[in-house]
């Protein structure tokens, strides 16, 4: 099974019904699969075809849709971009990835020419929806282009499907790379429970480069259902669109849930008897945040746990597994759920080795939905793939039920409001500000992002700096998101024996009342 297969499915059987809409644009299945035609023409035509790359750097929209069948269809791989990222950190992403040609909103046109020069593999520079006379124009593209797709490559499951960037410890992106099988098991894996409907209407609020949101849009589109995509979240929009456009699903991250119970007065007082499922993820929730949510949504709440590395979903906690929390088992809350079908968890110690049930290792896991592998790192591979199975870099356990509890990371990456955030690539911007000596970067517990980035900074002999003169040195040099919040200064860092700065000792101090680690 391809996942272009879904879309001819439905554009024969609905074609008339609504597949995707935004606040510009909205769009039948019958019109979707035709756009994307022409777009896997135009890529084509390009020279972006049969395990070609190209860059996809844009907001939410209704044309990320069209924009990824398109590709499906012709054998190009999509890599979507962060459009928080700094365009330095694009620049490195294409240049990664090889990728030939790059589709780009206009309100990024400006940002990302600053960078062009330097990236001259990229052959084919398109606006998708703008006129920019130094840019090729995506509408018009599609408009010239053949109906009929291109002759296509032969396609089998194992082609890959999209290559997403997630960094490690050293804080160098990888390029993940999924096939049409991986994701294809992903979507059966992951939506047993609760089973999309061909009557849903899916809210699409994270941000479509990341595979979580991703996997949401093209998960309902195989049932024949309806997705709504909001260019950004807005807590009272968001809480709008769910009561007036009777949403039925909708996947939001933490923060996100949070600023919508603070930020809208009425949030309590509005009819939400439409949604059947909120699922959460991509970061930790605190109980009280969702103990309040149950009850303002009144409707079934699905968390799910997996990374870019796993199409997305190792474990589950079903809406079943809520109610048993609340009817007297308030420890699940705390849990990201039991493995997904076709999954397997294990928890080991640093050698490998089971541990027994309730203690705490590293999580590791196979199935049908893991990555092919990183892109050109086979370093990576090695330290991420053996034997059949991934390993995460998470702490956890698992209950004599199987429920999995997260505890810890061993790698040092930072959650900030569901956006992964590595401290070495932090601390290499910090190491560059001359008044600093030595400098590590951790994770603290923030009650509406979940954790937000602190700098603990030693200074030169001689020199000073106040917190917010570090703060401003990073944002010149990385993606806001990524700047510390928060500066402590201390004499010298804690290090072990060979040198290591124990971050755990660090942490301790802003972790010790919390119930987990993360």
């Amino acid at each position: 099974m391809l996942l272009h297969d879904y879309l001819t499915y439905w554009a024969a059987a609905v074609p008339d019904k609504t597949c995707v809409y935004d606040e510009q644009n909205s769009w039948t299945y019958r019109q979707i699969d035709e756009w994307s035609d022409r777009v896997a023409t135009v890529l084509a035509d390009l020279g972006v075809r049969d395990g070609g790359r190209f860059g996809v750097l844009a907001n939410n929209c209704a044309e990320w849709l069209p924009i990824y069948f398109g590709a499906f269809k012709c054998g190009a791989v999509p890599v979507p971009l962060n459009f928080r990222l700094h365009p330095d950190e694009w620049r490195f992403l294409l240049a990664d990835s090889t990728a030939t040609a790059v589709l780009v909103q206009d309100r990024y046109v400006d940002k990302i020419a600053t960078v062009r020069a330097a990236l001259d593999h990229v052959k084919s520079w398109v606006v998708i929806d703008g006129g920019d006379p130094q840019w090729q124009s995506l509408p018009a593209l599609v408009e010239r282009a053949t109906p009929n797709p291109p002759r296509r490559p032969v396609i089998r499951p194992d082609h890959d499907l999209w290559q997403m960037y997630t960094s490690g410890t050293t804080g160098r992106p990888k390029g993940a790379v999924l096939t049409h099988a991986s994701v294809n098991s992903c979507m059966i894996q992951a939506h047993l429970e609760p089973v999309s409907m061909h009557e849903d209407r899916q809210l699409i609020v994270m941000p479509l480069f990341h595979a979580g949101a991703t996997m949401s849009m093209l998960s309902n589109l195989a049932v024949g259902a309806t997705v709504r995509v909001m260019e950004r979240f807005d807590a009272a929009e968001c809480a709008r669109v769910l009561e007036e456009e009777r949403i039925t699903r909708v996947s939001l991250v933490p923060a996100m849930i949070q600023s919508m119970l603070v930020e809208v007065p009425d949030i309590s007082q509005r009819d939400y008897s439409n949604l059947r499922v909120l699922s959460y993820g991509a970061a930790p929730i605190s109980e009280d945040t969702l103990r309040n949510a149950l009850a303002v949504f009144d409707c079934g709440f699905r968390q799910g746990f997996g990374q870019t590395e796993t199409s997305g979903a190792l474990s589950c906690l079903t809406p079943r597994d809520h109610q048993r929390a609340l009817a007297g088992h308030p420890q699940l809350l705390l849990s990201c759920g039991r493995p997904i079908v076709g999954t397997e968890i294990a928890i080991v110690d640093d050698q490998g080795n089971r541990v027994p049930v309730g203690q705490a290792g590293e999580i590791i896991a196979r199935g049908p939905q893991m990555m092919r592998g990183y892109w050109n790192r086979p370093d990576a591979d090695a330290a991420t793939l053996v034997d059949g199975w991934l390993h995460t870099g998470d702490v956890g356990r698992l209950d004599a039920e199987g429920y999995l509890y997260i505890c810890d990371r061993i790698k040092d990456m930072i959650v900030c409001g569901g956006e992964n955030i590595y401290p070495r690539e932090v601390e290499n911007i910090l190491f560059q500000m001359p008044q600093i000596a030595d400098a590590a970067v951790i994770g603290v517990p923030d009650q509406k992002w979940g954790e937000s980035v602190k700098a603990i900074v030693v200074l030169r002999p001689g020199h000073s700096a106040t917190g917010d003169q570090v703060i401003a040195w990073t944002r010149a040099r990385l993606a806001t998101y990524k700047a510390p919040r928060s500066v402590d200064f201390l004499d010298a860092l804690p290090r072990n024996p060979s040198g290591k700065v124990l971050k755990r000792e660090l942490r301790k101090p802003y972790w010790q009342d919390t119930a987990r680690n993360i």
